[in-house]
């Protein structure tokens, strides 16, 4: 069953955030992920959350997220992220 990944991402390097966006994609796009929106607009409707720009990546499971997660690939990847960015991310299985 396909996994969604919400990430809620504070940009602060936008220089430094696309060296990391020039390597996720390509690395999404060899794990079997998709981007289903990246930092459209948004609006709160309820509670007390204050998103800053959302992504939401489907893979085709939650196992292949999290093997991409752990991965070399994605880890050198999100030590430039951290690096220029904060960010919560929560995976979710689908229907």
């Amino acid at each position: 069953m396909p996994a969604y990944v919400i990430f809620d991402v504070e940009i602060t390097d936008p220089d430094r955030y696309q060296d990391f966006m020039l390597g996720v994609k390509p690395a999404l796009e060899a794990a079997g992920a998709k981007y289903l929106s990246r930092g459209g607009a948004h609006k709160v409707y309820e509670g007390d959350w204050e998103p800053r720009r959302i992504v939401l990546i489907e893979f085709p499971s939650l196992s292949h997220w999290e093997e991409f997660y752990n991965g070399k690939t994605y880890q050198d990847l999100k030590a430039i992220r951290d690096a220029c960015s904060s960010a919560r991310l929560v995976g979710v299985e689908g229907l």
